[in-house]
C-alpha cells in the first residue's frame, strides 16, 4: 500500500511549497489544488511521484491518484499544510497572506461561477456521497438474486432461509433513498439536513396513499428522488428565510415547523404530482428510445460518455438512473454509457503496445488499468488518453460501437439494465438485470464490452498516433515522468469542465 504521508510531502514540494497552495479539494479519484503561481509548480516532479497517475497543470492543478488513495493523501496534505503554515507564520505577515489568498480565491471563484458549473457541482454534491451505499446495496441485491435462483431451482434449498435476510439488507436503503437525497439536498442548499430528511420522509410515508390531490390519489414515493430533491431545496430556502426574521427566543419552534409545513404541503400538492409525471416521462422516453432506435441511440450515448465524464456532465444523469431504478427496477442507460469506459480500456491497451519503449506511459497504464476494469475511468482519462489527444477520440469510437451493440439487444427486446449505479465495466455484471432475466442481460453486456474493447484497441492502433508522434513518444526519455511532452503540455488546464476536446485538438493537440 502506498505511503500517503510520503506522497503528501512530495506533492507539497512539487506544488511549490505550502505558501503556494490556496486550497485543496478532492473528488473520487483526484485532488484539485489551487495554486498562486503556476511557474513554481514542478509538473515533472509531480508526475514522477510513485502513486501519482497523472498531473495536469493550471491554477487548479489536477493530481490523479485513484480511488481510496486520494482520500488518504487528501488528509495528509491538509495536515502537512497546517504544519507547514504554522511553522512559517512567524516569518510572514498573516494578514498579508490572508488578504492575498482571499483575493486569489475570489478570482478563481468568479472565473468558475457560471450557472452550468454551479448546477453540476450541486447535483454532484447531492448524489456522489450516496454512490458507495448504492453499490453496496446493489451488489447485495445481486447476490440475493443468485441465492434465490439456486433456492427455487431446488439445487440448494436451504438458501431460501438466507434470501429474506439479504433482501432486507439490499432494500432498506432503496426504500429510504428519497430521505437520504433530501438530507443531502438540504445540506447543499444551506438548510438543516435532518429537516430535509423529514421532508423526504413525507414523500415515502405510507399514509400518503390516503391523500387525494387534484382528483388523483397519491402513492408513497411518488416523484421519487426528483420530488424529494425539489422539496428539500424548497425547504432549505424557506428555512433560511425564516431564520432571518424569527426572534431568537422563538426560532427553535418557528423555523423548523414553518419549514416542514410549507415544504411538506408543496411536496404533497405540487412537487409529488409534477415530479411523478416527469419520472413517468423519463421512463417512457428511455424505454421508447432504446426499443425503437436502440442501435443509433446506443452509438451516440456510448460515444459521448467519456466527454460527459471529463466535463462532469455525467452527474446530471444520476437522478435519471435512480428514477428508472425506482420505476422498473433497473436503469437501461447505465450499461450503454459504461461502454465508454470499455472503449477507453481498449484504447489504453493499444497505447501500451504501440509505445512499448515509453516506460513512463507503460507504468501509468499498468497502474490505471485495474481501476478501469473495475469501472473507475478517470485515471485513464487524465493519465493516458486525454493528454495524448487522438487516443481519447478513438476510445470514444470504441464506446460508441459497444453502445450500439447494447442498443441492438434493447431494440430486439432483450433489455440490458442495471439495478444500481456506481459500478461499470466488469464490476457491473453482478448488478445486471433485464426484461429476459440476468442471463440475457449479461450476454448482451458481455457482447458490448468485447466490441468496445476491440474497436477501441484497433481504432487506437491504426488511427491513434501520427507517424511523428510514434517516433517522438516511443522512447524512454521523451516524457518527464508523465504523458505530455514539454512543448505539448496544455497551458492553463484547470477544472475538467473547462477541458472539452475537439476533433481538431483545440485543447490537447494530437
Amino acid at each position: 500500500m502506498a505511503d500517503s504521508r510520503v506522497i503528501a510531502d512530495q506533492l507539497l514540494i512539487g506544488l511549490g511549497g505550502a505558501e503556494n497552495i490556496i486550497d485543496v479539494e478532492k473528488c473520487m479519484t483526484r485532488l484539485r489544488v489551487g495554486v498562486r503561481d503556476q511557474d513554481r509548480v514542478d509538473v515533472a516532479a509531480l508526475r514522477a511521484i510513485a502513486g501519482v497517475l497523472a498531473a495536469l497543470p493550471g491554477d487548479n492543478c489536477q493530481i490523479v491518484l485513484g480511488p481510496g488513495l486520494v482520500d488518504r493523501v487528501a488528509i495528509d496534505v491538509e495536515s502537512a499544510l497546517s504544519a507547514a503554515r504554522a511553522e512559517g507564520s512567524a516569518a510572514s505577515s498573516a494578514a498579508q497572506l490572508a488578504d492575498k489568498g482571499a483575493a486569489i480565491r475570489q478570482q478563481n471563484k468568479q472565473r468558475n461561477n457560471t450557472p452550468v458549473k454551479n448546477a453540476l457541482r450541486r447535483i454532484s454534491n447531492i448524489f456522489v456521497p450516496l454512490i458507495p451505499a448504492l453499490i453496496a446495496c446493489g451488489l447485495i441485491a445481486g447476490i440475493n438474486g443468485i441465492l434465490t435462483n439456486l433456492a427455487t431451482s431446488g439445487q440448494v434449498p436451504w438458501l431460501a432461509t438466507l434470501s429474506p435476510i439479504f433482501s432486507v439488507m439490499a432494500s432498506g436503503f432503496f426504500a429510504l433513498l428519497a430521505v437520504f437525497v433530501a438530507m443531502n439536498a438540504a445540506k447543499e442548499f444551506g438548510g438543516t439536513p435532518i429537516i430535509g430528511g423529514v421532508i423526504g420522509g413525507i414523500i415515502v410515508a405510507p399514509g400518503v396513499a390516503n391523500i387525494v390531490v387534484w382528483g388523483q390519489q397519491l402513492a408513497p414515493g411518488q416523484g421519487g428522488v426528483l420530488g424529494a430533491m425539489a422539496a428539500a431545496i424548497l425547504g432549505a430556502y424557506v428555512e433560511r428565510w425564516a431564520r432571518r426574521w424569527a426572534p431568537d427566543v422563538l426560532a427553535l419552534f418557528i423555523v423548523p415547523t414553518l419549514t416542514v409545513l410549507i415544504a411538506g404541503l408543496a411536496a404533497l400538492f405540487l412537487l409529488m404530482p409534477a415530479a411523478g409525471w416527469v419520472s413517468i416521462q423519463i421512463g417512457i422516453g428511455a424505454t421508447w428510445l432504446l426499443s425503437t432506435a436502440g442501435v443509433f441511440a446506443g452509438f451516440v450515448l456510448g460515444g459521448l460518455f467519456l466527454p460527459l465524464v471529463m466535463t462532469g456532465l455525467h452527474q446530471t444523469l444520476t437522478p435519471i438512473h435512480t428514477t428508472l431504478i425506482e420505476q422498473v427496477g433497473y436503469t437501461t442507460l447505465l450499461p450503454v454509457l459504461a461502454m465508454g469506459g470499455a472503449g477507453q480500456i481498449g484504447a489504453a491497451i493499444a497505447v501500451f503496445f504501440r509505445l512499448r519503449r515509453n516506460t513512463s506511459i507503460g507504468r501509468t497504464i499498468k497502474s490505471a488499468l485495474p481501476a478501469g476494469f473495475l469501472g473507475v475511468g478517470e485515471p485513464l482519462i487524465y493519465g493516458v488518453t486525454l493528454p495524448l489527444g487522438r487516443p481519447f477520440i478513438t476510445a470514444c469510437i470504441g464506446g460508441a460501437f459497444g453502445g450500439a451493440v447494447i442498443g441492438l439487444f434493447d431494440q430486439l427486446g432483450y433489455t440490458v439494465g442495471a439495478i444500481a449505479i456506481g459500478a461499470s465495466d466488469v464490476s457491473l455484471f453482478p448488478l445486471l438485470q433485464g426484461s429476459q432475466g440476468w442471463g440475457a442481460a449479461a450476454l448482451g453486456y458481455a457482447c458490448g464490452l468485447i466490441v468496445a474493447y476491440t474497436v477501441g484497441f484497433f481504432a487506437t492502433w491504426f488511427f491513434g498516433f501520427t507517424r511523428d508522434q510514434l517516433v517522438r513518444l516511443n522512447t524512454e526519455d521523451t516524457i518527464d515522468a508523465g504523458l505530455v511532452p514539454a512543448d505539448e503540455t496544455p497551458a492553463g488546464a484547470e477544472d475538467p469542465a473547462d477541458q472539452i476536446p475537439t476533433l481538431a485538438g483545440a485543447h490537447y493537440r494530437s
